[in-house]
């Protein structure tokens, strides 16, 4: 019966079976004749089971001959494809074999419509080889509602060149990060490291690059300084390092969708899957962002709106670069300690952090500390970069891809009040007895973290954890605090821990995602929860 429902999909009723006595042997067991008996009962049930499979073939084989055969598409030549670039004449573009109409698909196009039209008359795959989010599934299918044609097989395929990878120079990694995406790599330290030790090392900090990473000669790298009225300033490597004080700061540095995975069990969101390491803190050193355009001619104060803009070595595939900006007013600020670092923890800038100069920006989201910075620019306006003006923005739960507007909400600059628990891990089994719970708090601005409430039962009770280290300058706590809690726990019980930080503005994280839930994924800070069990 097993056999038949496997190769007709049903459940068939029994088939009634002769029934016929079964000879024993001395034994007790089934004798020799009684098996074969069942012979012909099995070689029946069989047959019958290779005919319903070969029944069930010729229906199969019969609906497909029925369905309309799939349509037939016209063949074009690249030079064909060459002559649609502009939506004036069409988008055309090509993946694989495939020729695609995506002119009606620009607008919508969620990195831009000057990104994809970068690939307009020509192949994906180079560009695509710079975000490996392409190449899922559903990407390659809502593409596939675009297809017009099929390219001609008789021509021969592009030259190797033209689709090699752009980050085959990318630095080797730490085996022991978490990776979220190879090309661009990002990737997080295990989280049960990042509370270990107040000065996270090099290997195991949060990487988050946008592009590939560039080689860089540090003896012919030149720094920019840009401004209006002519005012510029081109420096060595050894120039910022000889004509200006080295300065050093202890920051915490975390990326705007930290936490992210959180926030995509209560709907989707686009971004990296981030978990609690996209945090770490590290001692800074080089040459403070105010002395170098004081020594460049820019004043101390300007009156109106003036920023600061960044750009850096790494640059897509049509060449324009990471950029991003900061306030003026902050980078000349005397007490805003912004970098234009060289070093990382006493050494140099690793290369997947920035060397051989990166921007550091205590206080404020990482994606305004630009790395491998070439050009440092004064301007009335924002950082026209993608990045500052169409992502790392935050919106309401109730704005979606089908009604974002990315010029109504201000680019992400100082960060809200953050902690996570590092130790125990979610799941994990604990031992009766004292438990130790560990983790990190943090506010952007800044803002001195001045306590951390931990739960052990989802909320209902509250205790005050230890937080350790030294008290930072009031107004510049730019780095975290490591916290812990001990506290006895009975065998046999399941335990959901909860933990929440207090700046000293009293701002306190939210107790829910669903409130704070953004497309994007950003600026995820609620209560961290994780549940374990305590063991006998």
């Amino acid at each position: 019966m097993l056999l038949l429902r496997a190769v007709t999909g049903r459940r068939l009723p029994p088939l009634p079976l002769p029934r016929r006595p079964c000879s024993r042997s001395p034994t007790g067991s089934p004798a020799a004749g009684g098996r074969r008996g069942a012979a012909p009962v099995l070689a029946a049930l069989l047959g019958l089971g290779a005919a319903l499979a070969y029944g069930e073939r010729r229906r199969r084989v019969a609906q497909a001959a029925q369905a309309p055969p799939p349509p037939r598409f016209p063949l074009y030549t690249r030079e064909d494809v060459g002559r649609h670039r502009t939506p004036g004449d069409r988008v055309w573009v090509t993946h694989g074999t495939e020729v695609f109409d995506v002119t009606d698909f620009v607008e919508l196009h969620p990195g831009g419509a000057d990104k994809l039209l970068l690939a307009a008359g020509g192949a994906l795959e180079p560009f695509w080889a710079l975000y490996g989010v392409h190449n899922q599934p559903h990407v390659l299918e809502l593409l596939r509602e675009y297809k017009v044609g099929e390219l001609d097989p008789q021509e021969a395929p592009p030259a190797p060149a033209d689709i090699r990878d752009p980050f085959a120079g990318d630095p080797p990694r730490h085996p022991g990060l978490r990776v979220n995406s190879q090309k661009p790599f990002n990737a997080e330290p295990p989280a049960e490291l990042l509370a270990e030790r107040f000065l996270t090392p090099n290997e195991l900090f949060f990487t988050r690059n946008h592009l590939p990473v560039p080689a860089v000669d540090p003896e012919t790298y030149r720094l920019r300084v840009e401004g209006p009225g002519g005012v510029s300033l081109s420096l060595s490597l050894s120039e910022l390092r000889s004509r200006f004080p080295k300065h050093e700061v202890t920051a915490t540095l975390q990326c705007a969708g930290n936490r992210r995975a959180e926030m995509s069990r209560v709907r989707p969101v686009k971004g990296l899957p981030w978990d609690i390491g996209a945090i770490g803190t590290a001692r800074w050193g080089g040459a403070r962002l105010r002395d170098v355009l004081l020594h460049a001619g820019f004043p101390a104060e300007r009156e109106g709106e003036w920023h600061v803009c960044f750009e850096g070595l790494d640059v897509d595939a049509g060449g324009a670069p990471y950029g991003a900006s900061i306030p003026y007013a902050r980078a000349l600020s005397a007490g805003a300690d912004v970098l234009l670092a060289y070093e990382m923890n006493g050494r140099e800038l690793p290369r997947d952090h920035g060397f051989p100069v990166r921007v550091v920006v205590p206080g404020v989201v990482g994606a305004r500390s630009v790395k491998w910075l070439r050009r440092v620019a004064v301007s009335a306006a924002e950082s026209p970069s993608h990045w500052q003006q169409n992502d790392y923005k935050g919106f309401s739960p109730c704005v979606d891809w089908d009604t974002v507007d990315y010029t109504t909400a201000p680019a992400i600059q100082e960060l809200p009040v953050q902690s996570a628990i590092t130790q125990p891990r979610p799941g994990a089994a604990v031992p009766a007895g004292e438990l130790t719970v560990k983790g990190y708090a943090w506010s952007g601005g800044g803002r001195e973290v001045v306590r951390v409430d931990v739960s052990l039962d989802g909320g209902r009770s509250w205790r005050v954890a230890r937080l350790t280290g030294e008290r930072p300058v009031p107004g510049r706590a730019w780095a975290w605090r490591l916290w812990e809690l001990r506290a006895p726990v009975a065998a046999g019980t399941e335990l959901e821990i909860v933990c929440k930080a207090v700046d000293g503005s009293y701002n306190v994280q939210p107790d829910g995602v669903a409130a704070i839930w953004n497309l994007r994924g950003v600026l995820s800070n609620a209560w961290h929860r994780v549940r374990v069990t305590v063991t006998r």
